[in-house]
């Protein structure tokens, strides 16, 4: 017999910089200056991120492209697999994330894609702790995730093999 699955998200918006603590503020900027650093001549979408490792330290990654679409890569991937790469055993306390067009500078809403998402699960899986993901909203507001399930509840993972 079919039933209902309620699942609840916890998202708070904060409604402006202010309201972000010292290391969150500090990985939005480094979000935003990796998203300078795009490599996105197509689209023009610059997308930032930046990581919060246990130890205090921050790993960037932009947004890549490629004349053949399909070869680029997402900021919030490059960032992930970067930082894995260079520091396989280290705990990811927080992914911050944000987006502008090139010549503009009024931040848009930075919304990870459905494989970023998965991605951006796969680590919080493996690490077995909670990443908190900050995504830069709208009109100069944030959004503040304490988990990526908060993002993508119905994940898929090692245990649905």
């Amino acid at each position: 017999m079919a039933h209902k699955l309620d699942i609840t998200l916890h998202i708070e918006v904060l409604e402006s910089v202010e309201e972000l603590n010292a290391q969150e503020s500090q990985a939005m900027q480094l979000a935003q200056e990796a998203a300078n650093d795009a490599y996105a001549p197509y689209s023009n979408y610059l997308v930032g991120a930046a990581l919060l490792l246990e130890d205090g330290t921050f790993f960037k990654g932009n947004n890549q492209e490629n004349a053949a679409y399909p070869s680029g890569l997402c900021a919030e991937r490059t960032a992930l697999f970067g930082m894995s790469a260079n520091h396989p055993n280290k705990i990811i306390k927080m992914l911050a994330v944000t987006v502008r067009r090139r010549n503009e500078t009024e931040h848009l809403p930075a919304l990870p894609c459905g494989a970023c998402r998965q991605v951006m699960a796969e680590y919080e899986s493996k690490q077995n702790e909670n990443i908190m993901v900050l995504l830069q909203g709208p009109n100069g507001t944030f959004y503040r995730c304490q988990s990526v399930r908060d993002l993508l509840p119905l994940c898929f993972s090692g245990k649905d093999l």
